[in-house]
Parts: structure tokens; sequence; C-alpha cells
């Protein structure tokens, strides 16, 4: 076995001891909401039911066909839900929440999260997906500002974080009027 290929190895009385992150991405599924409930209070706090994104994912479930998780070694340590939303005239997803254990953040994993999951709305057929985020944080993976107080939330919304990925035709032209959970 090569240096490279040790999990640990010394040289002149140094060692070096890596380890090897197995990171696998996964459809969710209902085994890992006690994870995901526990990722997410501890990314969000007591508080994070009380946003209005949180208003309109309470309306319905979120599709667990393009919700996903990240596990290392088996270990839940990241997720990425999608709700059904109608934004105006614009069949889309709601992304949220994204959440990434501390021990995991700034390794690229919720990045790969949001990509996955747009990708997956956009097969499915959805004309767009939004979230309420940081632009500097979402706008290099393809999310644009919606029109300032384009769209009416359940409840009090920084509508300058109000963020679209595109996927139909006119689509920012369409987001006009009530964001709330479809069928």
């Amino acid at each position: 076995m090569g240096v490279f290929e040790n999990p640990s190895f010394c040289l002149s009385g140094f060692c070096l001891f890596m380890h090897k992150h197995d990171l696998v991405y996964l459809t969710e599924d209902a085994s890992h909401d006690a994870a995901i409930e526990h990722i997410n209070e501890e990314a969000f706090g007591p508080g994070r039911h009380t946003r209005a994104a949180a208003r309109i994912r309470e309306q319905g479930p979120h599709d667990l066909s393009l919700s996903f998780i990240c596990a290392d070694d088996g270990e839940t340590i990241a997720s990425v839900r999608m709700t059904p939303v109608m934004a105006g005239d614009v069949p889309g997803h709601l992304l949220g929440p994204l959440a990434v254990r501390p021990s995991h953040k700034n390794r690229g994993i919720g990045r790969e999260l949001v990509r996955i999951a747009v990708e997956a709305a956009k097969r499915n057929g959805s004309e767009a997906v939004i979230l309420v985020g940081d632009p500097p944080y979402y706008g290099p993976l393809g999310f644009e500002k919606v029109a300032y107080n384009a769209l009416t939330f359940p409840g009090p919304v920084d509508p300058g974080r109000v963020l679209v990925v595109p996927l139909g035709e006119d689509v920012h032209g369409r987001l006009k009027g009530t964001i709330g959970w479809r069928k």
C-alpha cells in the first residue's frame, strides 16, 4: 500500500492521520426524519417554526422524491427539503430548510445538496425553485432575486432575500401574488 493509500503514515517521526470520508447523497426517506429534525434544530434553533417559509411547509408535506440527505459513514449529516408550491402563476418548489452539521460545514455539502435538488426539480417539471436565503451564498448556485414584494408569504419576510432559479418560461413575470403549498 502506498503512502497516500494508507489512512496514516509517519515520516521522520511525524505522523499524519487521514480520515477518509465516505459522503453519500441519497433521496430522503422516513428513516431520516429524526436526524433531519436534529440537524435543523442545531442549525436554526427553536425559532425556526415561526418563519414564513416554515408556515408554507406546515400547509402540506414536502416532496420526498425531491428531498435529499448527505450521509458520512452512515450518519445523516446534512439535508435539503423541497416543498411543492404555487407562487403566483408558477408551479414550483420551495427549497429548504438546507442544513449541514457544524462538523461538516464549509466542505461544499450544502452546495451539492442544492445542485442535486434543483436538478431533480427540473427533471420533475418544476418551473421554479424558490427560497428565502442569503443572496451571496445562493447567487453563485443560480438563484436570482425575485422582484421586490412580488410574492406574498404567510408571514413577514425580507423581500431582498426571496430568490428563485427560473426553470420555465417567463418565470419572473409570473411570480406575482401569493405563495403557498400545492398538491
